[in-house]
C-alpha cells in the first residue's frame, strides 16, 4: 500500500508518503537540501517488504511549501515530531542524511523515546567553523546564477566526474534545479548555525552512521561522531561521496540492511 498525502504546520504545508507493508515497524527518511522524498527510492523499495516507510519533504523543498522566513532546526526537527503524530507513529527508526543528521539530532535531543534506531548519514552535528560563510556564498550563486547553475555546481561537489557524465546524478540535480530559491534559503540559513554536538554522548539507541568516503572531510567528522556515541558504528561507502544512497545504492543498502536486522 502507498499513499501521498500532506499536513500543515505552524502555515506550511508538508508531502510525505507512506509504502510498505502495513502493521510492520516503521523507518523515516530525512533528506538533504534541496532534495524530494524520490531520494530515497532505492530504500524504500528494498524495505517495503519488512518496513512501513515514511518519507517527506523538509519545509521548502520538493512537494512541501515554502516558508515565508528562515528555518531553524528546532522547526525542522519540530515538523518530524509533528508528523509523527499526524500519523499516530509512537517510535520509527529514523534515517537522515546531510540536512535531515540535524534534523534526527534535534528529534532526538526532545523525544528520544520516538527513535528506536538512528542511522546518520553524510552529515555533521554542528555547523563547521567556517559553514556560515560557505553557506553565505552558495546562497548569494543561487540568487546570482539561478537553481539551474546551482544544480551543476552542487552535483559537481557531491558526485564524481565520472558518475556525472553517467547520469547518475541526473536525478538528483532534476530536484536541486526545481527547488525554489525561497525554499533553498530558507533551509540554507538553518545550516549556517546549529550545534548538537551536546546530544551525542546522550544518545542509547543503537545507532549506525554511513559515509561517502570521498565526502571531503565529513568521514573525519562522522569518525569523532562516532566515538562520542557509545557503541555506535561507522561505515565508509567506497566510490561515493555526499549522496552515498544513490552514488552507491547497493552498498548503502547492504550496509543499512546489516544494521536493520542485525
Amino acid at each position: 500500500m502507498s499513499e501521498t498525502n500532506t499536513f500543515t504546520r505552524g502555515g506550511v504545508s508538508i508531502r510525505y508518503r507512506i509504502d510498505g507493508r502495513n502493521g510492520a515497524p516503521w523507518i523515516m527518511f530525512s533528506n538533504s537540501i534541496c532534495t524530494d522524498l524520490s531520494l530515497w527510492d532505492d530504500q524504500a523499495a528494498a524495505l517495503a517488504a519488512d518496513f512501513r516507510v515514511l518519507r517527506y519533504d523538509q519545509r521548502g523543498q520538493g512537494g512541501s511549501s515554502v516558508p515565508s522566513a528562515p528555518c531553524n532546526f528546532d522547526q525542522l526537527g519540530g515538523d518530524v515530531a509533528a508528523l509523527l503524530d499526524h500519523l499516530g507513529i509512537d517510535r520509527c527508526t529514523f534515517v537522515g542524511l546531510s540536512m535531515g543528521v540535524p534534523t534526527g539530532l534535534d528529534l532526538y535531543a526532545k523525544h528520544p523515546q520516538r527513535i528506536e534506531r538512528l542511522v546518520l548519514c553524510d552529515g555533521q552535528a554542528a555547523t563547521a567553523p567556517a559553514g556560515a560563510a560557505g553557506w553565505e556564498e552558495r546562497i548569494e550563486m543561487a540568487r546570482r546564477d539561478g537553481m539551474e547553475a546551482f544544480a551543476d555546481a552542487t552535483v559537481a561537489r557531491w558526485f564524481s566526474s565520472d558518475q556525472v557524465k553517467e547520469g547518475r546524478a541526473d536525478c538528483v540535480r532534476k530536484m536541486i534545479a526545481t527547488t525554489p530559491f525561497a525554499g533553498f534559503e530558507a533551509c540554507a540559513r538553518a545550516l549556517q548555525n546549529y550545534a548538537y554536538v551536546d546530544v551525542l554522548p546522550r544518545i542509547t539507541a543503537p545507532t549506525l552512521l554511513i559515509v561517502g568516503k570521498d565526502d571531503g572531510r565529513i568521514p573525519e567528522t562522522m569518525a569523532r561522531m562516532r566515538d562520542a556515541i557509545a557503541g555506535s558504528r561507522l561505515v565508509e561507502i567506497a566510490g561515493a561521496g555526499h549522496i552515498p544512497n544513490i552514488a552507491q545504492p547497493e552498498q548503502f543498502n547492504r550496509a543499512l540492511d546489516a544494521f536493520l536486522f542485525s
